[in-house]
């Protein structure tokens, strides 16, 4: 244990960073403990082109070695642990690492989110095998084989276009007719001559003993199911806020940190920021924003 910290802020993507550079530039003594994916959601993601600034895009993990790089300008300390514990009940507020303890005046929960499972048993037997939620980590592998990719949002769309790079045939299976993804990614993908989209589809089954064979489909309006022969399955289904730490810490509402005062929880010197939070917009620029905001309220209330 060493000094305390005026602020320490858990997790490193757009909410964490942001947060970080604006209290590192307000002369606030910050650390940022990492977690086991430094960078959050935007190192598995390829090309971002909705975040403002870079008119030619710019590669997700590039985005946040920037901002981390911004941040570390102003003086903010980075390590690169996860977080066992949290003690909220007194002030100095304790975080643990192990057996390491660090104190801070106020902290900034943004933990982010993490890839939601299908919760079958195949899924778990076969992760790491052919069954993967990151194309950007583990696309390469799959080259010159044919894969699927499980969801109908943005980034189902995204991580499907994605792997045609890699692979001759890319399918994208969703459970409706409807898809959440954005008019712009589902035409691309649409246009796509390397990918068929199923519709009215649900994983039933993962075959394969020590890799993906295929997969066992159950139409969601018959109930019949068919085979689809795919070497590897993307899973693109949403995510759920990473919050297991802070159960009977602070109010949480199915899983996300309710703000009680802007963002500040219901402990006072605690606040939240980004897809921990966000159950809706859940995009980089609004985690970012976030972040802007809870350091604004941690300096103004570190100052009263």
């Amino acid at each position: 244990m060493g000094d305390i910290y005026d602020v320490i802020i858990i997790g490193s993507g757009p909410a964490g960073n942001t947060a970080a550079i604006y209290t590192a530039r307000a002369d606030l003594k910050t650390l940022v403990i990492e977690g086991w994916q430094p960078g959050g959601q935007l190192t598995t993601t390829t090309e971002v082109e909705n975040f403002p600034g870079f008119k030619d895009g710019i590669q997700g993990p590039q985005l946040m070695n920037e901002m981390r790089e911004q941040a570390k300008r102003f003086g903010t300390e980075y390590i690169t642990k996860d977080i066992t514990k949290v003690d909220f009940s007194s002030r100095p507020f304790k975080i643990y690492a192990g057996d390491e303890e660090f104190q801070s005046k106020s902290v900034i929960i943004a933990t982010g989110a993490k890839p939601r499972r299908l919760g079958i048993p195949s899924e778990e037997k076969l992760w790491g095998k052919g069954v993967s939620a990151c194309a950007t980590c583990d696309g390469f592998f799959f080259k010159g084989k044919t894969v699927a990719v499980i969801g109908g949002g943005d980034a189902a769309m995204e991580e499907g276009i994605f792997m045609t790079k890699f692979c001759p045939k890319v399918y994208i299976v969703n459970r409706s007719e409807q898809f959440r993804a954005s008019d712009i990614m589902l035409d691309r993908a649409k246009a796509n001559e390397k990918i068929e989209i199923l519709t009215n589809k649900v994983i039933d089954e993962i075959l394969g003993e020590n890799n993906v064979t295929g997969l066992r489909l159950k139409d969601t309006q018959s109930d019949k199911t068919s085979e689809l022969k795919v070497d590897g399955m993307f899973l693109a289904i949403g995510h759920i806020p990473v919050t297991d730490l802070f159960e009977g810490q602070i109010d949480m509402e199915k899983g996300f940190i309710v703000h009680k005062t802007h963002t500040m929880t219901n402990v006072e010197g605690v606040f939240a920021a980004g897809d921990v939070v966000d159950y809706r917009y859940r995009q980089a620029i609004t985690a970012a924003g976030m972040g802007c905001e809870a350091s604004i309220d941690v300096e103004r209330w570190l100052a009263v």
